[in-house]
């Protein structure tokens, strides 16, 4: 299995807060381990590596995890806490997820 992250440059050079948000999370929680690549998406640069991966993968948000396991399709997870569930096997809290997933759909509202 390879696991790549993807992170985000904005257009005006800052880091992306979402993306440093996630980093802090993978290395409080000892997950940085199972990383094999991290890829910058610099909105500057079309060609940067994370931009290029993008849009081959049509991902329109960062950060987001492809896992590539043997000769299956690559998995693309752009809810951390569901990369964690799924692929990391750790016990997450859905009313944490379901906030994550909110805050990702500024479009969802609560029924």
């Amino acid at each position: 299995m390879k696991i790549t992250l993807v992170k985000k440059i904005l257009a005006d050079g800052s880091p992306c807060k979402k993306c440093l948000d996630v980093l802090d999370k993978l290395e409080a929680n000892g997950h940085m381990a199972y990383i094999d690549e991290i890829l910058t998406a610099d909105e500057r640069d079309a060609n940067s590596p994370g931009m290029l991966l993008a849009a081959q993968l049509e991902v329109n948000r960062a950060p987001f995890f492809v896992v590539e396991i043997d000769n299956e399709e690559a998995l693309v997870y752009t809810v951390y806490l569901k990369f964690v569930r799924d692929i990391l096997e750790q016990k997450t809290d859905a009313a944490d997820e379901a906030t994550e997933i909110l805050s990702n759909n500024p479009d969802l509202d609560f029924l």
